[in-house]
């Protein structure tokens, strides 16, 4: 299926049922049921994003649904945590190479299971720490994942990408970003001097994963039209064992939350 659940045979009618989407949701059937049937109290933003993702609504489709539960629609000049539905397609379809939709400031908005095995669940770190750039140059663990000799190209890197999108925005959440990153960190300031701008398009990703070693990854950031968000994909580079232990992981399934560079 499209919205990467397993099929099951012909249907009568077109679309998701219930159960399906109300597992996509994260919420149970009957709550699902309920709403449907305008028998349920009123909805959090938090489940209405979470079916909005789910039925892979667009913007213009969203704010009507938040309406609808009687609540003003996400600000979309302030909120990117709506995932575009062309992106949730394109990643619906990725079975055998991690993949995770991120905002262009580094905060992971969903990733598939091959990406979680990986990385661990990012999806689920809230406000500094769900910032990959924050956690590289604040969590010492953060880099832990990471040969030691990698760490320098990926701080310019990070450092380079926040600048150009710093500058692309040009809005509180990333002024606030920058700031507190130049607080919190003398290293991250020292590369913000330098005034260094390339965008992250395409990179080689050396990981030290805890269970099945070195993985070697080629990464591959695709953009969507409004260039707030982006997919990224890891594929396993060629001449080295990485497609091996990927298919090891991903029998292995999810790795537990933890913290993670990535």
């Amino acid at each position: 299926m499209d919205v990467g659940l397993p099929g099951t045979g012909r249907r009568r009618t077109p679309g998701l049922r219930r159960e399906e989407v109300a597992r996509l949701a994260d919420i149970s059937t009957d709550y699902y049921t309920r709403l449907e049937q305008d028998r349920a109290p009123q909805p959090s933003p938090g489940v209405l994003r979470a079916i909005t993702r789910a039925l892979r609504l667009t913007l213009d489709e969203r704010d009507h649904l938040f309406r609808l539960a009687g609540h003003p629609p996400p600000d979309r000049r302030r909120s990117d945590d709506h995932v575009a539905p062309g992106l949730l397609s394109v990643l619906d379809r990725l079975t055998d190479v991690p993949a995770q939709v991120m905002t262009d400031l580094g905060v992971t908005l969903v990733q598939n299971d091959l990406a979680r095995a990986v990385f661990g669940d990012l999806t689920q770190l809230r406000g500094p720490t769900g910032t990959v750039v924050y956690r590289w140059f604040t969590d010492p663990g953060a880099r832990a994942g990471y040969p030691v000799q990698d760490h320098a190209k990926e701080s310019l890197a990070l450092v380079a990408d926040l600048r150009a999108a710093a500058a692309r925005r040009d809005d509180a959440q990333a002024r606030g970003l920058v700031n507190r990153l130049l607080r919190a960190s003398p290293e991250f300031e020292a590369l913000w001097n330098l005034h260094s701008v390339e965008v992250m398009r395409r990179r080689r990703k050396r990981i030290r994963h805890p269970e099945v070693g070195l993985l070697e990854l080629d990464c591959q950031m695709l953009l969507d039209e409004e260039r707030t968000q982006l997919l990224a994909l890891f594929s396993p580079a060629a001449g080295t064992p990485t497609a091996e232990r990927l298919t090891l992981l991903a029998c292995l399934g999810p790795l537990p939350t933890r913290r993670a560079a990535q």
